[in-house]
């Protein structure tokens, strides 16, 4: 090959040298954007007619880089929003961080597991939807949505009222965590999330450390779960989740006990139960739950979907709930929900 032919040739070998660079950061990093929005016409408990959110909606941007050798570097940022009005985090009187559904970056490993830190579900939040027909997600036909979680938040002073601008307490969520996922050993894995930061020095705020801990099977038809976890003010959740899976028709049950530790200990335990089965593009859902509280409040919920396709689907919603000494409550609602 001549010089000048050599030379002619030089930006063009850049040029593939770039491209094969770019390429190849492309295959290492992998990016997706996606999230749930759901809006429906409802009747509330209250009696208030609404346009809003029945079950909760989000966009999230996630992020994975392969480092080799069997790791992987990730990150996840989760919005709460409202569709009905654009208003970022839930509705309701407590002001929640902007990024309220998760913050985090982590690691994993083929072997080892995973771990990450940052803002996130515990270990029960991140686990326990799974025996919920309406995955802990209907606000108005979920027994679980209205029983579990009674007496426990994941902090009680890591919110903040927009009424009163004091304390107010976290569902779910843990700020400054810690959360680890072992790998999958013959259906059993192994689940844990903690806080070893104290929490602010304001009043209902407590000076232990939170942690919690699960082990879930999931092998064939059968899902078994059994979490605790405790907050910093001493609270405690306790969880035990079954299902069993037959073709499209799913059994399930739970039992979810929590205990606030105030001047007495207050101790409540609620009993869930339901039931979900597909049929082409249909599902129907149903579920029931009791908790022993001084009103011996009992829940009852229904609901069918009609899948457009893989992410839409459209949706009807109903719920009573039941009390010793006062009338009852009822909500209904139909929606529409978008996945991508």
């Amino acid at each position: 090959m001549k010089k000048s032919t050599v030379f002619r040739a030089l930006p063009l070998v850049a040029l593939c040298a770039s491209n094969l660079s770019f390429a190849a950061e492309t295959n290492a990093n992998s990016y997706k954007f996606s999230g749930t929005l759901d809006l429906g016409i409802f009747r509330d408990f209250d009696g208030t007619n609404n346009v809003g959110p029945i079950s909760r909606s989000n966009v999230a941007l996630s992020g994975e880089r392969d480092l080799g050798n069997g790791n992987k570097a990730n990150f996840k940022l989760s919005v709460r929003l409202d569709p009905s009005s654009g208003d970022a985090n839930d509705p309701g009187d407590t002001k929640k961080p902007f990024f309220h559904g998760e913050a985090t970056v982590g690691l994993k490993n083929d072997k080892l597991g995973s771990i990450k830190l940052g803002r996130a579900l515990d270990v029960l939040g991140n686990n326990n939807w799974a025996y919920d027909p309406f995955y802990n997600f209907d606000s108005i036909a979920s027994s679980a949505w209205h029983l579990w979680s009674w007496n426990y938040t994941t902090d009680r002073t890591s919110n903040t009222s927009k009424a009163t601008g004091k304390p107010a307490g976290e569902y779910g969520r843990l700020n400054n965590g810690i959360f680890y996922d072992s790998p999958d050993f013959n259906g059993f894995k192994l689940h844990v999330s903690g806080s070893f930061e104290k929490s602010p020095k304001v009043q209902g705020s407590g000076t232990e450390n939170n942690l919690g801990a699960a082990v879930t099977y999931n092998k064939g038809p059968i899902s078994l779960m059994l979490g605790n976890s405790k907050n910093t003010s001493g609270d405690k959740e306790t969880f035990l989740g079954g299902k069993y899976t037959i073709g499209t028709l799913e059994l399930m049950g739970a039992i979810d006990r929590t205990s606030y530790n105030g001047t007495t200990v207050s101790t409540n335990t609620a009993k869930t139960a339901g039931v979900s089965y597909g049929m082409g593009k249909y599902r129907f859902m149903g579920s029931v739950g009791q908790i022993d509280d001084a009103q011996s409040t009992k829940m009852m919920g229904v609901g069918a979907q009609y899948f457009i396709d893989n992410q839409t689907n459209v949706y009807v919603s109903a719920g009573s709930k039941s009390f010793k000494t006062l009338s009852s409550t009822n909500a209904i609602g139909v929606g529409i929900n978008y996945s991508f």
